[in-house]
């Protein structure tokens, strides 16, 4: 149906894309694949109409297709869904997905047509919800059926989905599955991005492996496998990183608490103390459902957000919360999820942005900046942290989302934390990196840090942690050890239930 031919794209000191060809055909899940900077939202953007290549054509149909704009890749029935949503949370649901094509009379709306367009449009992406219901009242899982339904009714032929699971719970995205395997069924065309390998697995027909801009391998059927995927990745085997932490043995109480949380409440469940401990040279997973509150927790004890009360010690002495400013300099560190709003400055340099939290370090009299001194601080970090391109003066907004995220990480790493908060750690990022990534938390954890990290992953969880503490609703629903924690114990506590072994809160 969509067929890319040898597609060149060149940025400034970067060749993006090397003469790539790329076909996708009707009823068919194609999975594209490949490290942060392997060229994949390049393509994308490109099939979409976001971007122009510098070489190369596209076909639709076998006939020639010329994308000028988003707008004529979407009037060719070709639409991307991005990782970040673009739903319009002022609006409800019937006005986001016909939005700037409402059904009119002269100038007046047609509120019942456009009501049927918009409940035909929802039943076919399988989403039973009245039209009329705000999108800021829906979950995240929600939305992504509801970008389906606005692209389905566009007519769209090929579906692009780029990451759609990253801010989705388990149940969440097995729903999504569903509604994708019945689109190929219906003879929609579904490009699926994703670094998560267990859905790729499950839902590719066929798989393209990217790597370094150019096509470096094909796989289908049984021949789709993780190692497989993996090897061609990024050119070699990959290093397991399952029961990273199984060399260390710590018991509680063994070791001197780093981090201590007493009756902490947070504005959003005032009605719910947290207790917690995170000791010297520990890693705590935080697991639950999205909306669970560990977010709120983890924002809470940075001081982003004001606690309603609670204690927080570090290191045995008291932090206030009453700024971030305060826990900087207690030795806690804090990368949030959302790293384009709320980790970085995007339009600053990526060196600017290794060395924003450890300025004083750089800074003669804790007030001139030692620019040198500070330039190479950053290319130490830039090269510890693996960060492609290794150039300090690139903007960070125009690095590849993995990049980004280990930017977000790395920066911290200069100041030598006592705490590592993580929200959403690796969240978007590829294999390699990932595994990159639960090394640096291993390594931090072995020199002394207490590392408390918000996962949605479960293999995330189970592979770096030495205890689990899973949330649910606000509170803390029980505590697994590093032998006692597995999926099903896990999404047990997540819901609701309990499980015989874990530690009650």
């Amino acid at each position: 149906m969509l067929q890319a031919r040898n597609i060149v794209k060149r940025f400034p000191g970067v060749v993006a894309l090397d003469g790539v060809d790329l076909d996708v055909a009707a009823g068919e899940i194609l999975a594209v694949v490949g490290e942060n900077g392997a060229g994949k939202s390049t393509l994308m953007k490109i099939l979409a109409g976001d971007l122009r290549p510098d070489e190369g054509e596209l076909l639709l149909d076998g006939a020639p297709l010329r994308l000028r704009s988003p707008r004529d890749a979407m009037l060719a029935g070709v639409s991307l869904i991005h990782q970040e949503l673009s739903l319009a949370d002022n609006l409800d649901v019937g006005a986001n997905i016909l939005l700037g094509r409402e059904p009119r009379s002269g100038p007046f709306l047609r509120r019942a047509a456009a009501r049927v367009m918009a409940r035909s449009a929802l039943e076919s992406a399988g989403l039973d919800i009245d039209p009329d219901t705000p999108v800021a009242d829906l979950g995240m899982g929600s939305r992504q059926l509801v970008e389906i339904a606005k692209a389905l009714s566009m007519n769209a032929r090929v579906l692009i989905m780029d990451e759609p699971t990253s801010s989705l719970t388990a149940m969440e995205a097995d729903r999504l599955f569903e509604t994708i395997e019945r689109l190929r069924d219906q003879g929609t065309a579904v490009i699926y991005i994703s670094h998560r390998l267990a859905e790729i697995e499950r839902l590719a027909d066929r798989v393209e492996v990217l790597r370094d801009g150019s096509h470096v391998g094909s796989l289908v059927g049984a021949g789709i496998t993780r190692d497989a995927i993996v090897e061609r990745m990024v050119g070699r085997g990959l290093d397991r990183t399952q029961g990273l932490r199984s060399g260390i043995d710590i018991e509680a109480g063994s070791r001197a608490p780093m981090l201590e949380v007493r009756g902490l409440r947070t504005a959003r469940f005032p009605d719910f103390p947290i207790d917690l401990v995170v000791q010297q040279g520990e890693i705590v997973a935080m697991a639950g459902l999205v909306g669970a509150g560990r977010t709120e927790l983890l924002r809470a004890i940075f001081g982003i957000d004001r606690p309603v009360a609670g204690l927080i010690r570090v290191d045995g002495k008291d932090v206030a919360t009453r700024h971030p400013a305060n826990a900087a300099a207690a030795g806690i560190a804090f990368v949030p999820e959302d790293r384009k709003a709320d980790g970085l400055l995007l339009e600053e340099s990526t060196g600017e942005n290794m060395t924003l939290p450890s300025l004083a370090v750089h800074a003669s009299g804790g007030v001139f900046r030692r620019r040198h001194q500070e330039r190479d601080a950053a290319v130490g970090l830039i090269h510890r942290m693996d960060v492609r391109p290794d150039a300090p003066d690139l903007v960070a907004g125009g690095l590849s989302g993995g990049n980004q995220q280990k930017v977000a990480v790395g920066r911290w790493v200069g100041c030598e934390p006592r705490v590592f908060l993580l929200d959403e750690p690796t969240r978007g990022v590829d294999v390699a990196a990932k595994a990159e990534i639960h090394v640096l938390l291993d390594r931090l954890a072995r020199e002394g840090a207490a590392v408390l990290a918000a996962s949605s992953e479960m293999e995330e969880l189970l592979v770096v942690s030495d205890r689990v503490i899973v949330m649910h609703d606000g509170s803390i629903a029980g505590e697994l050890s590093r032998h006692e924690a597995s999926e099903a114990a896990i999404m047990r506590l997540a819901t609701g239930g309990g499980r015989e072994g874990a530690v009650s809160r």
